[in-house]
């Protein structure tokens, strides 16, 4: 049988055709066959199943977090889908690998290898004084299977003070936060409340300006002043904060409050001229772990202290320039938490005039402290200087009944008889913080029987309401 060419073609046309449907058909069941023979069927392992964040204030983002997924495979696995699941009405937001968004799909990760992803939270105000828990999750979808991390976040609605005046009461229904100033202008009074929560935003202080500010805790109530960050790093980060700031300010009195973690726990500068007694009378308070004072008095001021501590401050736990000061059974100690350390007590006579912007030598017409203690790391931990006191200048010190380090015992009329040199104090935990002091520590019993003024025998008692029979040095009365 003769084939013509045209019969011939036509058979190479269909063998042709045979042959590209061979090599597509190849190629399908290849392509069919990747993500087997070079892909993970398996699924991801997680650095934790859950992330807590603790208290957040309402508008107040919080810091970031994160956690790992990992793929322990050698292969390479497709991860299909990372979904936030309460999509854009979640106060949550997650970045995955440097990628933000509420979904992301067809990830891929490496044979034994991982990625991060970083968490962070806002929530919206809720017009409640009840602590609110939301949650949402983060779904992980890997070769048809889904995995989950938990966010769950505790939030609080608060009361907002940003560069206001204040008068009248604080509520303590719920915390109150203060960005910038929360200010007690000239004639005014604020009176805070017992069990109060004050949590101050970056830099922000409460300004006493010719006002009064009364702190009303109570012993198991106690006031308390700190930074607003609420995550366990921030717990002892002093500088969050400035502090209590008092500009002339009228008679004001602080009792049973806590300040931990600002610059200056309490400043104080100048006088007002209608005040008759103290500045500010700071009693059964502990003001620790500031960056720089514990309390600074400035320029003619006049502060009493009774029942406190001031402690771990970077700087002085108490700076005086040309003012007046009054400490009674007081914890005056350094052991600053960053290690830096200046005297816990530095006394000079150089003030600063607030009419004038500029420097001056002025008196000191007292200038007491009894039954406390004055101690730290340094060798010498009270430092006096007066120099160029000039003409007509006063300087009335007293220092007795105290625990005293000092590089030499001081004889100078200004210290009395009963001052104990140099002997260890014997606190429970310094590392801690807990002065708290052991029943064989020279400061037990050390001090005078002298119950103060318009104090009752049964009112003299010491930071813990406890009564002094024993008459202790610093804050603490132990039985």
């Amino acid at each position: 049988m003769t084939t013509t060419l045209n019969e011939i073609g036509i058979m190479l046309r269909i063998l042709l055709s045979i042959i590209c449907f061979g090599v597509l058909l190849s190629m399908v069941t290849l392509t069919s066959c990747k993500k087997p023979l070079f892909f993970s069927n398996g699924n991801l392992a997680f650095s934790t199943d859950s992330i807590l964040f603790d208290t957040v204030f309402t508008t107040i983002g919080s810091t970031t977090k994160n956690f790992k997924f990992y793929n322990n495979d050698s292969k390479t696995v497709v991860i299909e889908q990372i979904e936030l699941m309460g999509g854009a009405d979640s106060p949550f937001r997650i970045n995955v690998d440097g990628l933000s968004g509420l979904s992301h799909t067809d990830i891929e990760v490496e044979g034994n290898d991982s990625l991060y992803v970083f968490v962070e939270v806002t929530l919206d105000v809720n017009a409640s004084v009840n602590p609110m828990v939301i949650e949402d999750v983060i779904r992980f979808r890997t070769n048809g299977v889904d995995q989950f991390v938990v966010l769950t976040v505790w939030g609080q609605d608060m009361y907002y003070h940003n560069r206001d005046t204040n008068e009248g009461v604080w509520p303590n229904d719920k915390p109150h936060l203060v960005y910038n100033y929360a200010g007690i202008d000239s004639a005014k009074t604020l009176n805070i409340q017992p069990n109060t929560q004050i949590y101050m935003h970056k830099d922000a202080l409460i300004l006493v300006y010719k006002g009064t500010l009364n702190i009303n805790g109570t012993i198991g109530n106690e006031v308390n002043i700190q930074g607003d960050r609420l995550e366990a790093e921030y717990d002892d980060i002093s500088g969050q904060f400035y502090g209590v700031y008092f500009q002339e300010a009228r008679e004001s009195k602080i009792n049973y409050c806590n300040i931990k973690n600002g610059t200056a726990g309490i400043h104080v500068i100048g006088d007002n001229p209608s005040n008759i007694g103290y500045t500010v009378t700071i009693t059964n308070s502990k003001i620790t772990n500031c960056a720089r004072f514990g309390a600074i008095i400035y320029s003619g001021a006049r502060v009493e202290a009774e029942n406190c501590i001031f402690a771990k401050n970077e700087f002085h736990a108490l700076a005086v320039y040309a003012a007046d000061f009054n400490f009674n059974h007081c914890h005056l100690v350094g052991y600053s938490s960053s290690g830096e350390q200046t005297p816990a007590v530095g006394i000079s006579n150089v003030g600063f005039d607030l009419a004038t912007q500029d420097y001056y030598y002025g008196s000191i017409n007292e200038g007491t402290i009894t039954n406390s203690i004055i101690y730290g790391d340094l060798e010498q931990e009270l430092v006096l200087d007066t120099l160029y006191p000039g003409t007509g200048l006063n300087f009335n010190f007293a220092f007795d009944y105290n625990l005293i380090r000092s590089e030499s015992i001081q004889t100078g009329p200004e210290f009395g008889l009963n001052n104990i040199w140099n002997e260890n104090p014997l606190f429970y935990s310094i590392p801690d913080g807990d002065f708290m002091f052991y029943s064989t520590s020279p400061m037990h019993e050390a001090g005078s029987v002298t119950i103060p003024n318009n104090v009752t025998e049964s009112e003299f008692i010491g930071i813990r309401g406890t009564i002094r029979t024993g008459y202790d040095q610093g804050a603490y009365e132990i039985l």
